[in-house]
């Protein structure tokens, strides 16, 4: 453990790494989860080495040059994990992924909460990642939705609707009317008939009195 107090100690912490370097990629940048979530978090040594050793630390305010970092744990090709002290294991866990480093935090609680670092140990300086700032809450906020103001509704002009009249049936009407107009029609053909047999007894007549 006697690197883990070398870590730990605020004099080992230039300004310059306490900035975070581009050497070191973190991922994501901040990360917000309910209480007893999973975190997943990784960091990638770009021009490093793929045996060089990633430490990850915790730091549970802002970062400043006397700022003092839990030491978490790192993996080690022949140990595994190395955890730091106070450390839960069956709460944390770190392994390589080829030159990645994945940090997992299970079942978190608030007082997981703070900054995470990657760090690599050089000589003489250590270097930093930008850090990944994490947040445990016990209920997460919910995204407002903008409210939608009603449509309004375009107004139908409805047609009136029909009156219902009382009486006789269209087709009764209609069957009436063809009846009085046959019967009209036989009135006028019995009349010029009759008028037919007027005018020809007229003009026998007539004739009977003009051969005498």
């Amino acid at each position: 453990m006697g690197e883990y107090d070398q870590i730990s100690s605020p004099s080992s912490q230039p300004d310059k790494a306490l900035r975070g370097s581009s050497v070191l990629q973190q991922a994501p940048g901040s990360v917000m989860v309910q209480t007893n979530g999973m975190v997943i978090m990784s960091c990638e040594a770009k021009t490093s080495p793929t045996s060089t050793r990633i430490y990850w630390l915790r730091h549970r305010q802002a970062p400043s040059p006397d700022s003092h970092y839990e030491c978490l744990a790192y993996w080690d090709p022949i140990k595994g994990i190395v955890y730091g002290q106070e450390v839960e294991p069956e709460k944390l866990t770190v392994f390589p992924d080829a030159t990645r480093s994945i940090l997992n935090l299970t079942s978190v609680k608030p007082a997981d909460s703070g900054i995470y670092f990657c760090m690599t140990v050089g000589s003489p300086e250590l270097t930093f990642g930008k850090g990944t700032r994490l947040s445990v809450v016990d209920v997460l906020p919910t995204t407002a939705q903008p409210t939608k103001k009603p449509t309004p509704r375009k107004k139908m002009c409805r047609p009136p609707s029909p009156v219902t009249q009382k009486g006789p049936s269209c087709g009764l009407l209609t069957l009436g009317l063809l009846v009085a107009g046959v019967l009209v029609l036989l009135v006028s053909l019995g009349v010029a008939i009759h008028l037919y047999r007027l005018k020809r007894r007229a003009r026998l007549r007539l004739l009977k009195q003009f051969y005498k």
